[in-house]
């Protein structure tokens, strides 16, 4: 069979990203077995946001099924040895969707972390103790204020991490943070360097939007969360996102100098995704 034409290939370095305007789930049949090392994506919801050429409203079995689909063709794809990172979230009148979604992604792989996606926070001064950096209140980040006397602001989303056996080794520290006591530097074995283990909550903000034209796409998520997500998992030289959007994961495989190969149905998003590699 005949291999499809991409929409648009950019080239960066010795890398490039591939951009397909096709169904992802007829798009990953075409790849390779075990030719991806990454997939960093974000699928919709399902809670009705209003995208250009989906249904984001659909009965959630349905919803549910196709993205054990989808599943499926990404764990053939993947490497034994590769990183599936799902970014997901909820709504507040349904807070079971994201681990509907991890628990038919059940079937095919292992959830080995549970990342949690930090949009703001909030720490007041005499919660932190004795810091010597932090000199008062604290309130950082974005969020979209939920006007509900039963419901909290929605300040997190998930990022689960998927492989095929749950005994992936990961680049812990490419995305470490300092040590705020310098003293266990050398002191612990394992602290050979002032970098540690960030854990799994990871504050990643968005950038302020004045207005609707600064945003193209209704639900992306910001260029840091894929390159930290491929900088965890550790040498990678393929990447792919099944849901491009407007292309967050293939500006930072560029960064990275990444090869990426991306789907998408939306050609408006597609273009808006490529214009952000020229």
């Amino acid at each position: 069979m005949q291999k499809e034409t991409p929409y648009r290939v950019v080239q960066y370095g010795n890398s490039s990203a591939t951009f397909y305007l096709k169904d992802c789930l007829a798009g990953l049949q075409d790849l390779r077995e075990k030719s991806v090392d990454v997939v960093v994506t974000s699928p919709p919801y399902n809670i009705g946001i209003n995208y250009g050429r989906y249904d984001d409203s659909r009965p959630r079995q349905e919803y549910l099924q196709w993205l054990g689909r989808i599943g499926q063709q990404i764990r053939r794809v993947l490497a034994d040895d590769g990183s599936f990172f799902l970014n997901i979230g909820n709504k507040p009148k349904d807070q079971w969707i994201a681990w509907d979604v991890a628990y038919v992604l059940r079937r095919d792989f292992v959830l080995q972390n549970v990342l949690h996606w930090v949009k703001s926070i909030a720490i007041s001064k005499q919660d932190t103790g004795d810091y010597p950096n932090i000199t008062g209140d604290i309130a950082v980040g974005h969020f979209k204020p939920i006007v509900s006397e039963r419901f909290l602001n929605d300040c997190h989303e998930y990022i689960f991490h998927f492989t095929k056996t749950g005994d992936v080794k990961l680049d812990k520290l490419a995305v470490g943070i300092p040590y705020q006591d310098k003293t266990n530097i050398g002191r612990w074995k394992t602290a050979k360097q002032d970098k540690r283990d960030r854990g799994n909550t990871w504050f990643i903000p968005y950038k302020t939007v004045k207005s609707r034209k600064d945003r193209p796409h209704p639900a992306t998520f910001p260029v840091m969360l894929p390159e930290m997500c491929i900088k965890l998992h550790g040498k990678a030289r393929l990447a792919v996102d099944p849901f491009v959007g407007i292309g967050s994961t293939a500006v930072a495989c560029k960064n990275l100098g990444v090869s990426f190969v991306g789907f998408e149905i939306d050609r408006q998003y597609l273009d808006s995704a490529i214009l952000r590699l020229l």
